[in-house]
């Protein structure tokens, strides 16, 4: 199937492996240059390497870094300003009991899963609207839908 989106430049948050890393392989197969993101640069430019020998035509860079930090998403906006399709995702919170956490834990916990998500949204979707394209994609946990025992800073 031809998605038509050959040829567009996608970032793709946590793309070192996982979902994230399924997206970033998807859409290079389908002719999308991507620019992915992951805190582990090791595991992150082993991802870029496969990346490139799966789809060898089109262009993958790597920025590693803590997109849940201004700083790591300054960096990551560098390399891809004017993306057209933008998939945020993250690795989550650890899990734990509610009585456990500390209200730092539960700052991270709303950094990493609503604020830079709605930081990186911000920074590229008028772009997309100006350019009349883009696509937006969150990946989260389903326990925000349907709480999971102890992913507790998850289901909150």
């Amino acid at each position: 199937m031809d998605l038509g989106i050959s040829g567009r430049t996608a970032i793709v948050c946590a793309a070192s492996k996982g979902l994230g890393k399924g997206c970033a392989v998807a859409l290079a197969r389908e002719g999308v240059n991507v620019v992915i993101s992951a805190r582990g640069a090791e595991a992150l430019g082993a991802t870029a390497a496969e990346t490139r020998k799966l789809a060898p035509k089109i262009s993958v860079r790597a920025v590693a870094g803590d997109v849940t930090t201004e700083e790591g998403r300054q960096a990551l906006l560098a390399a891809c300003p004017n993306p057209d399709i933008l998939i945020t995702n993250a690795g989550g919170p650890p899990p734990g009991d509610f009585k456990d956490f500390s209200m730092d834990d539960w700052r991270r916990a709303v950094e990493g899963n609503m604020i830079t998500p709605l930081a990186l949204i911000r920074a590229t979707v008028y772009g997309m609207m100006d350019r009349k394209f883009g696509r937006i994609l969150n990946i989260t946990s389903f326990s925000v839908k349907s709480p999971i025992a102890s992913l507790e800073l998850s289901n909150g």
